[in-house]
């Protein structure tokens, strides 16, 4: 089989070392892919927006199977355009990325269905949002309601900085069009837990847990990004949380968009929050997150490209999805600036030192220059240890960063510790 694969970051870079894995696929592309990406499969340059290119480019080629990493096509419709043509591809639909796409959508979606979550009150003009903090207790959430890279999701402590978040986000338009509308949402206090899952429009196949780290800086200080780190399992998520997650979050979700007309095929994301009430819902996305699936799909037993087409397929309910006892950490290495401002073009170093299965580093933002790989993103690489539990994997994925070098350099020493 040939396939191609949507995306060029930490995500599709662990994707397609999945995907590399099996027996089936002869050939696997990426458009547009990075430096690490191009040691396994053959980059396309094409814009991961750019639909209409990709889908010609996967007629051309006679792709057999196309799998979208990142969120913009998704909410672009690229699947809709794929099937139109009559051209296999894993994800939703665009109707169905909206619970990704539009916060308020989601978080009216919880409402009408009965899905936990924080309450909230969304807001189309900064008067009457900034009328409505008046009346509320803090600290406070405000959301930019669309995509806005991770990072339009802002904690207020006081009422002035509530209204200065509303002008920024409405006014000055910071995360442009995202910020046409603002969800307000009281702030809950717990510990957050990650799990994506499997979708066929009818069945749900939750994976291992994971929990990341947003802040840019130790102790979860700093600014928020797109993620600094992750581990898998989550120390806090039990049976009994699963349980019931499976049934008021998981399949409760999934039932809800069938019901509106928009069935969800694709990876469903569940951000929740463990508070002293029970579970929360905080966020759902449409796609692997990144850099979850960096520890999640390591631990994935078999062939991915299996589970992705019983997905499309709809007969997820005849395969038996299985994971290693084990655990993985990984630790983002990032641009020195990191998420504000920050330079490229830097050569890495050490990434030949790898020859440890237990270490894997997968590239998010790499460039080849001559014989040189260079950063060329906010988030660098993503170095991965897997061990037989999460003190051990701790271990092993910070010797793996001790190997690497560029200039500038930036990451968090306390990930997997919460």
């Amino acid at each position: 089989m040939k396939v191609l694969v949507v995306g060029g970051g930490g995500r599709e870079h662990t994707i397609v070392w999945k995907l590399a894995q099996s027996k089936k696929i002869n050939k696997i592309f990426c458009a547009p892919g990075n430096a690490g990406i191009a040691e396994l499969a053959e980059c396309v340059d094409i814009k991961a927006t750019d639909i209409e290119a990709l889908a010609d480019f996967a007629q051309d080629k006679a792709i057999d199977f196309t799998i979208v990493g990142m969120d913009d096509p998704l909410m672009l419709g690229i699947v809709d355009v794929f099937q139109e043509r009559g051209l296999k591809i894993f994800g939703p639909r665009k109707n169905a990325a909206i619970i990704e796409g539009s916060k308020s959508f989601s978080k009216n979606l919880m409402k009408k269905y009965n899905i936990p979550t924080a309450n909230y009150e969304v807001f189309d003009n900064s008067e009457d949002a900034i009328e409505y903090l008046k009346t509320q207790s803090f600290p406070i959430v405000v959301k930019a309601d669309g995509l806005a890279l991770g990072k339009g999701v802002l904690i207020c402590n006081t009422y002035e900085e509530a209204k200065e978040a509303i002008y920024e986000i409405m006014e000055e338009k910071k995360f442009g069009e995202a910020g046409n509308r603002v969800v307000i949402e009281e702030f809950l206090v717990g510990q957050e837990v990650s799990v994506l899952s499997f979708c066929d429009g009818d069945t749900i196949v939750p994976m291992v847990s994971a929990q990341d780290h947003k802040r840019a800086l130790d102790n979860d200080e700093g600014l928020n990004t797109g993620g600094m780190g992750t581990f898998s399992p989550s120390r806090i998520y039990t049976p009994e949380i699963h349980e019931y997650c499976m049934e008021k979050v998981y399949k409760a979700t999934l039932d809800a968009m069938k019901k509106e007309g928009r069935p969800f095929t694709g990876i469903l994301f569940f951000g929740l929050m463990l508070t002293d009430e029970g579970v929360k819902v905080l966020e759902y996305n449409a796609r692997f997150g990144d850099p979850e699936a960096q520890v999640v799909l390591p631990r994935l037993k078999g062939d991915l490209l299996e589970v992705l087409e019983a997905c499309v397929d709809k007969r997820l309910h005849e395969l038996k999805v299985e994971w290693e006892d084990n655990a993985a950490v990984c630790v983002v290495l990032a641009s020195g600036g990191y998420p504000l401002s920050y330079k490229k073009g830097y050569p890495i170093y050490g990434l030949d030192k790898f020859k440890d299965n237990n270490i894997i580093v997968f590239h998010a933002g790499t460039a080849k220059e001559g014989d040189n790989i260079v950063t060329n993103g906010g988030r660098v690489l993503g170095v991965t240890g897997i061990a037989q539990n999460l003190d051990e994997a701790i271990r092993t994925a910070y010797e793996g960063v001790e190997m690497i070098s560029f200039e500038n350099m930036h990451y968090r020493k306390d990930i997997g510790i919460k």
